[in-house]
């Protein structure tokens, strides 16, 4: 079915996501002690502890025949419940992945912060994994990884990967991150960047010399990076956003959108490339200008979503609906479409 993630849960049939949307199988439905006996018989002893003590539960398994599937438990109304992501053993393409060529020219750089953001299921950990491959096959380097958890294995080629998993390898992604300092690295993969401490210790990290990519939940790059400077306070805040100003190299959001015959989905995104102009708005913390500021500089390969989702559709990859429906500014990609 080219099902990206499959859930298990009481009370209905096995359901699975396929190209965005849900589907449940024809089969018979799952009792509450059939989902716990298939989640425990999933997990180790301690696992089951710490379960049962947070009761949520995130791991990764491999399967024969489909690779690597990150795990997910959780309880609802006191049941244990599953999802499932099927991550695949192979990298795709930068084509075939939709990513702008762009894209490649900032993680050549020698340091800096690279940012992929974007919702839930949006594929920032396949494009976070596609960069890494790209390093992996240009660069002499070390590349230390801390994900939660590990969900694709990559081999050595002219760069040597440490990766290291959350309760597996390290206890938590902040005491990681402090200590991966210390391995001598030079890029360090978040799996994902999640409060104050996270932030600014990336931030040291890439002002010291070191590439730094990480993922962030946040729906596009001026919210990304509100998000970022929000968190701190006082002279906390004014150090970030100068650290901020002079590290960030780019910024990636994206979103899968179904497309036309909806039998697969497409990348939509928006590509923030940190120039002169972007670094001086985020040193006078002029976040609102950052759209106008987007828009003049395309010659440096930025990229506005509405102008991505218009590309699209020109392109008869995605409906007008789904263009319309995903715009940061509807009315304008509105009167945009009509004057075309």
């Amino acid at each position: 079915m080219q099902a990206s993630d499959l859930h298990i849960m009481a009370g209905v049939p096995a359901a699975f996501r396929v190209t965005g949307e849900i589907i449940l199988a024809d089969e018979d439905s799952f009792s509450a002690e059939q989902v716990t006996a298939m989640a425990y018989s999933l997990i180790t002893d301690s696992q089951r502890l710490k379960f049962e003590q947070d009761w949520e539960l995130c791991l990764s398994v491999k399967h024969p025949r489909v690779g690597r599937i990150r795990v997910t438990l959780y309880r609802r109304n006191g049941v244990v419940e599953m999802c499932f992501r099927f991550c695949g053993e192979s990298i795709s393409t930068r084509q075939d992945l939709g990513l702008p060529a762009k894209l490649d020219d900032l993680v050549r750089r020698p340091n800096g912060l690279v940012l992929i953001v974007g919702s839930t299921g949006a594929g920032k950990t396949t494009t976070l994994n596609y960069l890494v491959d790209l390093i992996n096959s240009e660069r002499r380097c070390k590349i230390l990884t801390l994900e939660d958890p590990i969900e694709f294995v990559h081999e050595n080629r002219r760069a040597i990967i440490v990766q290291q998993e959350v309760l597996t390898d390290v206890r938590s992604f902040n005491r990681a991150l402090i200590h991966a300092l210390r391995q001598d690295p030079d890029v360090i993969v978040v799996g994902e960047i999640r409060d104050h401490e996270a932030i600014a210790t990336a931030l040291t990290a890439a002002e010291t010399g070191h590439l730094v990519l990480a993922t962030m939940h946040s729906p596009g790059v001026s919210h990304a990076l509100e998000r970022i400077i929000g968190v701190f306070e006082g002279a906390a805040q004014r150090q970030v956003i100068l650290q901020l100003a002079n590290t960030l190299q780019g910024i990636i959001a994206q979103e899968l959108l179904p497309s036309v015959d909806r039998l697969r989905r497409v990348l939509g995104y928006e590509l923030l490339v940190a120039n002169h102009a972007i670094r001086t708005v985020i040193r006078q913390n002029e976040l609102h200008h950052l759209y106008n500021v987007m828009q003049t500089s395309q010659r440096d390969g930025m990229v506005l979503m509405d102008n991505c989702l218009h590309d699209l559709y020109a392109r008869a990859q995605i409906s007008y609906d789904t263009a319309v429906s995903r715009a940061r500014h509807p009315d304008r990609f509105k009167l945009s479409d009509a004057a075309a």
